[in-house]
């Protein structure tokens, strides 16, 4: 190898595969219609499920595109450069669509969205303030495997969406395709500026927790305004979604685990086909 060489592969520092173009899709959805009833599968906790996973977006990307912005100066590799430019781009619509939807879902169903948000964003205003830049960065790359691995979900499983509202399907879907295009980009950031195992291990344990319990605060808040907090039916109806033969975290466990291998990387789950069937399903429609 040559000097010149291997000055360049020093300097390499994205492991996004070359084939995967990470596209920022200035996506619109009209959500009115289907917000007003239960959406997924007509299941009361199904939607209760993802309209409270859509609660805690839009201050989880503003903390993700700081994280990985804060560390633009120290990334050499220009590859690896403009992935977080399109990151950025990425999470700033996810960012504006999710609010919308959180916003309307709140004014159509009479939900409270500061009631909602309230407690994660005190505990973001916290971290932010208290914890070091590359420990919120690690967090953001645990939590960034853990969206790309329920994406993988959501668009790897013909029968998902298949009963959704069209216009949420729709939504949902494009939104998973593209964090499964970025789902490396802070990663590879937190190693290439010699983020820790140890912190990055602890990082998702810690967003594991707090993910489920900011979800489960959303269902717990939606149900009870629904007034079906206490309707077991209701429950047990969410522990087949969940868990059952078709569930949404059904097959999930193994690729969670994956992250705690010394010598893991997010494309080692390879999610490159999935991501062109839904290209070639956007052509085709």
């Amino acid at each position: 190898m040559t000097e010149i060489q291997s000055h360049k592969q020093s300097h390499k520092q994205s492991h996004t595969p070359a084939e995967v173009v990470i596209q920022p899709r200035n996506r619109q959805q009209d959500l009115a219609a289907a917000l007003k009833r239960d959406w997924m599968r007509n299941d009361v906790f199904a939607t209760a499920w993802f309209n409270a996973m859509s609660i805690t977006f839009p201050l989880g990307e503003q903390f993700f595109i700081n994280s990985v912005r804060h560390y633009r100066d120290r990334i050499s590799d220009p590859k690896l450069q403009e992935e977080m430019r399109q990151f950025y781009s990425q999470e700033a619509v996810h960012l504006r669509e999710h609010q919308r939807y959180n916003e309307l879902l709140c004014a159509q169903r009479g939900y409270d969205l500061e009631a909602l948000e309230g407690p994660l964003r005190r505990r973001m205003g916290w971290v932010k303030k208290n914890v070091p830049a590359r420990e919120q960065l690690a967090g953001t790359a645990a939590v960034e495997h853990l969206t790309a691995v329920l994406a993988e979900k959501a668009l790897g499983e013909d029968n998902l969406f298949a009963k959704a509202h069209p216009a949420m399907a729709k939504l949902w879907k494009w939104h998973a395709v593209e964090e499964m295009e970025h789902k490396s980009v802070a990663f590879d950031v937190y190693r290439a500026i010699g983020g820790t195992e140890k912190m990055r291990l602890a990082a998702m344990r810690r967003s594991t927790f707090f993910l489920t319990w900011d979800i489960l605060h959303g269902v717990r808040h939606i149900l009870s305004r629904d007034g079906k907090l206490w309707n077991l039916k209701v429950w047990a109806s969410g522990l087949v979604f969940l868990f059952g033969r078709e569930g949404v975290l059904r097959g999930t466990l193994k690729p969670y685990r994956d992250f705690f291998r010394e010598d893991f990387h997010p494309w080692q789950q390879d999610t490159q086909q999935l991501i062109k069937d839904w290209e070639l399903h956007q052509l085709s429609n």
